[in-house]
């Protein structure tokens, strides 16, 4: 075989070899390939099941009152449980998936501070996507919420300090179940039967061989006693498991007559005691093989049932020593059951107490101070209100009491009832935080601590109220209308254009016509005082403003090349920036601006006339306030940003055949249009926009630092909003109110923001009714 033929069977033996490596990788691609669309298709059907908000607040149906937003709390936390409704304004897609539901109140700031101090809040106004405005603040919600108090009823405050009786004994961070077992001693001073005690020698002892653990069973139990010749004996005992199933419920019959059946208390009579024939022995033992040796007894003053079961048993929660009060006082097990579980025990109709329910009601108050802690249940004041209860001679369960005319309903508290359900809910600040003992000897401002703290909690709840507060000197109604004043000379020098030169001999109503193309036009008037005329034209929106401003700067205007430019003001040396910012905003994606509309232009009449448009969803046509005609200017919303943006490209293509209709983007949300309409004064002029000289001297004489504070102190609640949001687990739903105030004579509205962490930007321009 020569060198050529050598070579060839060589290659024919390599080609095979090769033919095979090559199908392998291709194979190995397709693998690949296809793992890959699984994953991304997984993914893909992960995503859709990802929790998501969808809105419908345009225009004028952007305020939302207090009761929608209570209802809107109240489903994202229950779904259809306890009558919560859909809410038609704002729908939670997979709102099971919520990983919790998170309350922000900043207290004392309203929708006033959003807009004044807008690029201050640079982190709220990204953060969340979806807005609302509010009523005036609503102390009703607030009880709502979180049952703080009302005018009638009492003013019971949640914060917690020291000296509170539960905080000395048991510290403020939680527990598990062993810490609160009572010791040995604490069984010794409240009378418990024990071994090595000779008054008790004769006790049977249950099968408990060591200490208890955090994992240890909890059970209730209860028993109800008659009085014989040997004082209290056993005639009915109760136990519950820890899911509140009863386990036993006997009737015993006592060893001696019967002297008083107590039947008001024990529900015992001598008919219901003549077919038994239990007796304690048999109870004993049923005992003693029903609880584990690990179980641990939970009862209200236990140490009596014990006594008379004449057994010992070491490990024990008491909830009359658990729910700690001064002077080694103790509640009574109806007042815990309707101040903390929210329940109605031991009728007074004189069929005595049902022991079942008294041993789980024992239950559910362990259980509650275990899962919440001692601090949460520090803040639910109890002694106040006892006194409270007292006082009136009735209960008070956080509720708002009954009218005696019967006009006003109770309000159910919605912690009360997620408390009610097993949620675990937490709630920090509140208005009287900065005076609250707990705060004097630390660092820090109240609501750093507030901060601290809900950074920890949080996590651990499943609802959470957490209250910021705006420090009082910021609150005043003095300086409530200073920053009213303010926000008012800011949009007035906004939509304040000046525009010239003019001819000496120039037609006003000429000009004023042209000026018009792009907005309603408050007022327009000559300046003669410069060298050549001007004119100063002032606009009822800030689009009109800037529209004018990037159409007619430096165009030919009546003959003449004019220029524009808004007052030179320090409120307005920043207006360009603050222009780009509000173009990207939330509120104004999807949003277009559009103005040269005919008179009486219908809804119906204009989605016919932009029927080029693609994905318009909704339109909002602003009136006059006092004639009720409709302006030359609407907004258009878009399903998305991408449709508003190829809707405006259409539009310019129209204005550039001959199309009067002018456009840009939307810079200011619908819900500014009533404070437009509320600052306009003097026959629809907007205040002036420089004022006089007097007015300057006395703006001199205006402590500025407060105004600097009030700015840095929006700046920091942004920055503490910011770091709260990080801590927040994915797929938390997130609402932040401003809820603004009454103080000042001044409209004081509220702004609501919500959304949930890790939220699709997909999800975020679905602004389609649910």
């Amino acid at each position: 075989m020569d060198k050529m033929d050598a070579a060839t069977h060589v290659m024919k033996k390599k080609r095979p070899r090769e033919d095979n490596e090559k199908t392998e990788k291709v194979k190995k691609r397709r693998r690949v390939d296809e793992s890959d669309v699984c994953q991304n298709k997984q993914k893909a059907e992960s995503d859709e099941k990802q929790p998501r908000l969808s809105a419908k607040v345009f225009g004028e149906d952007s305020e939302i009152s207090y009761d929608q937003l209570y209802r809107f709390l109240k489903y994202s936390a229950l779904g259809k449980r306890h009558d919560a409704a859909h809410p038609s304004w704002c729908r939670v897609h997979h709102r099971r998936r919520l990983a919790g539901v998170v309350v922000v109140v900043l207290r004392d700031v309203g929708q006033l501070h959003f807009d004044r101090f807008y690029l201050q809040f640079k982190h709220l106004r990204k953060i969340f996507r979806h807005r609302f405005s509010l009523p005036p603040a609503s102390d009703d919600f607030m009880k709502e919420l979180c049952g703080s108090g009302t005018n009638d009823a009492p003013q019971i405050s949640r914060q917690v300090t020291r000296k509170d009786p539960i905080i000395q004994k048991y510290g403020e961070e939680g527990h598990g179940l062993s810490r609160y077992v009572l010791t040995a001693e604490e069984m010794r001073l409240n009378d418990y039967p024990l071994e090595g005690f000779s008054n008790y020698s004769h006790f049977v002892r249950t099968r408990c061989d060591g200490p208890a653990t955090d994992s240890s069973p909890l059970f209730g139990l209860d028993c109800e006693m008659c009085l014989t010749d040997k004082g209290s004996e056993l005639t009915r005992i109760s136990v519950v498991d820890a899911r509140g199933r009863c386990i036993m419920n006997e009737l015993v019959k006592p060893e001696l007559p019967i002297r008083n059946y107590l039947t008001s208390y024990s529900g015992i009579t001598e008919e219901l005691l003549l077919p038994v024939t239990t007796t304690l022995a048999d109870i004993q033992v049923r005992l003693k093989k029903l609880l584990p040796s690990d179980a641990v007894l939970v009862g209200h003053s236990l140490n009596f049932d014990l006594q008379a079961l004449e057994m010992v048993h070491p490990n024990v929660i008491d909830t009359s020593l658990l729910f700690a009060r001064k002077g080694g006082k103790r509640f009574k097990l109806k007042f815990l059951a309707e101040a903390v579980l929210r329940k109605q025990i031991q009728r007074t109709d004189g069929s005595g107490h049902d022991p079942t329910e008294d041993a789980k009601c024992a239950l559910e108050l362990a259980q509650y101070f275990i899962s919440q802690g001692p601090r949460k249940v520090a803040e639910l004041n109890l002694e106040a209100r006892l006194l409270k209860q007292r006082e009136t001679g009735e209960a008070w369960n956080g509720a708002l009491p009954q009218q005696k005319n019967g006009v006003r309903k109770p309000i159910q508290c919605l912690l009360d009832i997620l408390h009610s359900v097993g949620q675990k809910t937490l709630l920090l600040g509140g208005q009287n935080e900065g005076a609250s003992d707990n705060c004097q000897n630390q660092t820090g401002s109240p609501n750093k601590q507030v901060l601290q703290r809900a950074l920890e909690e949080i996590p651990r709840s499943s609802f959470s109220v957490i209250q910021f507060a705006l420090d009082s000197q910021h609150a005043t109604p003095n300086q409530v209308a200073e920053t009213v004043s303010k926000m008012r000379t800011k949009l007035a020098n906004m939509l304040t254009l000046y525009a010239g030169p003019f001819a000496k001999d120039f037609c006003l109503k000429s000009l004023k016509r042209t000026f018009k193309k792009y907005g309603h036009v408050l007022s327009i008037r000559a300046i003669t005082e410069t060298f050549e005329p001007h004119v100063c034209i002032q606009y009822e929106v800030l689009e009109a403003a800037q529209l004018a401003m990037e159409s007619l700067n430096g165009a030919e205007v009546a003959g003449f090349s004019v220029k524009l430019q808004r007052p030179v003001t320090e409120e307005t040396l920043d207006c360009e920036m603050l222009v780009k910012e509000l173009e990207r905003d939330a509120d104004n994606e999807g949003v277009l601006y559009l103005a040269g509309l005919g008179k009486a232009q219908s809804e119906a009449g204009l989605q016919e006339k932009l029927g080029y448009l693609k994905d318009l969803n909704a339109i909002f046509l602003p009136r006059d306030p006092r004639t009720g005609k409709q302006r030359n200017y609407c907004f258009l919303k878009f399903h998305t940003p991408e449709s508003a943006s190829h809707a405006l490209e259409a539009i310019r293509e129209q204005t550039a055949r001959g199309s009067k209709l002018q456009s840009r983007r939307a810079l200011t949300p619908a819900r500014l249009h009533k404070w437009f309409r509320h600052v306009n004064q003097n026959g629809g002029k907007l205040l002036a926009s420089q004022p006089p000289l007097e007015a300057h001297f006395l703006e001199k004489e205006r402590p500025f630092a407060l105004e600097e504070d009030l700015k840095k102190a929006m700046k920091t609640l942004d920055r503490r909003i910011k770091q709260l949001h990080r801590c927040l687990p994915n797929h938390t739903l997130c609402v932040v109110l401003l809820p603004g105030t009454n103080r000042g004579s001044e409209l004081f509205q509220g702004i609501g923001l919500l959304g949930i962490k890790g939220e699709k930007p997909a999800s975020r321009g679905c602004c389609s009714p649910s």
